[in-house]
């Protein structure tokens, strides 16, 4: 079904239900709860996990079948969110159009830095995009101000008039999807739970699963093969005739692509731009995504991805007054030896905490967290295989009757 086996068409059916009921699986714990602390189920997470998401599938395309490590991917997610914000100053507030202009301009650029940083392979080419990144920060930061507001940035004003929305004088735009402001709502309230049921989450879950299907048909098709080709062993790939260059090539813009689209979609659900999106600090986090989910996998990326995203949201919020409420129970020296070893793990110490991930998944786990699914999935198999077997050797000994 849509050109998909069964086993690949059951993994995006089931990524589908779980981007469906994001609201409810992200909201596990009622609110006013201690552990409430701990959901995630709130509009502007969940569309990062979604468009991150999409940023670190793209760039799988790219590291996991080609094998070419990119530190700079984070430059086509800055030039996709400026074609993006600029689209709706000028022309329209309809997030479409400005989103279709991040994909063409984040591929465009792509097209340029690929063209000369896949020159060179290896730690050279990681260097070049590193470079082209850092030069675009600069350029963003500091040279084309004009463009792009240099430190401050861009967003909507109240002076900006698109040509293709009826605004009246002094109004700020809103992002909109034929009239639906990404921003709306609904709340649905189930005993002590809240669920949030956000319209700019669903529109940009809806281009994930666009994005996520179109990798599946990546890495299926021959195109995918080559690419494989190309990470097992270029050397050998080129001497049977074979120019790999156009093919990698091609996955770079593919790529860039889809960091422009994740760009896009940022703008689309926050319309304000800044060149902090294009330091290398960025392209790095996308880097621990996708090895922290698994390189090379299909789901991997977008796990890696949430992940990140969950700690970098909810652990770092967690702070000693919460450790303290949930301690309390505990005599006054235990609840304070507890929050003293815990406090460096949390808050501003979030990113110690994710380093510590990283080192154990990289260690035990080089597959990252679609391994370490594999292997439990693994478990439960071998304890079913071995219940069948020995149900089968008992009825084998059984005399009958």
């Amino acid at each position: 079904m849509l050109g998909l086996n069964k086993k690949d068409f059951q993994l995006l059916l089931i990524v589908a239900v779980l981007a469906l009921l994001a609201p409810f699986i992200l909201n596990p714990f009622p609110e006013g709860s201690g552990l409430a602390q701990f959901n995630a189920g709130y509009p502007d997470l969940m569309q990062r996990f979604v468009i991150f998401g999409i940023f670190a599938i793209g760039f799988n395309i790219l590291f996991g079948l080609t094998g070419y490590l990119s530190f700079g991917h984070a430059a086509f997610l800055g030039v996709g969110s400026y074609a993006a914000i600029w689209m709706m100053k000028l022309v329209t507030l309809n997030v479409i159009p400005a989103i279709l202009m991040a994909i063409v301009f984040g591929g465009l650029f792509a097209l340029i830095v690929g063209f000369v940083s896949l020159r060179r392979s290896g730690i050279y080419f990681s260097i070049l995009t590193l470079a082209f990144a850092q030069m675009s920060y600069a350029l963003a930061y500091s040279v084309l101000t004009p463009i792009t507001g240099g430190e401050t940035g861009l967003q909507i004003k109240a002076t900006d008039s698109p040509i293709l929305s009826n605004l009246a004088d002094g109004e700020i735009g809103r992002a909109n999807l034929f009239g639906m402001e990404m921003g709306s709502s609904y709340l649905m309230n189930v005993g002590n739970w809240l669920f949030t049921f956000n319209a700019g989450y669903y529109i940009a879950a809806i281009f994930m699963l666009i994005s996520f299907y179109v990798s599946i048909r990546i890495f299926r098709s021959p195109f995918g093969m080559m690419l494989r080709a190309v990470k097992s062993n270029q050397q050998r790939m080129n001497y049977t005739g074979l120019n790999s260059r156009p093919y990698t090539l091609a996955a770079f813009v593919i790529s860039g692509m889809y960091a422009g689209l994740a760009g896009g979609l940022m703008v689309a659900m926050d319309t304000q731009v800044g060149p902090e999106r294009m330091f290398w600090t960025a392209s790095g986090e996308v880097v621990l995504m996708t090895i922290l989910g698994g390189v090379g996998t299909l789901i991997g990326p977008v796990l890696g991805a949430g992940m990140i995203k969950y700690m970098e949201n909810i652990i770092s919020k967690i702070n000693d007054n919460i450790l303290h409420q949930w301690f309390a129970f505990m005599p006054d020296g235990i609840e304070d030896f507890l929050v003293t070893i815990i406090h460096p793990f949390i808050g501003k110490g979030w990113h110690l905490t994710l380093g510590i991930v990283f080192m154990l998944v990289v260690i035990f786990l080089p597959g990252g967290l679609v391994e370490g699914g594999q292997r439990i999935a693994g478990w439960f198999g071998k304890g079913k295989k071995a219940d069948a077997e020995a149900t089968d050797t008992d009825a084998g000994t059984k005399p009958a009757e």
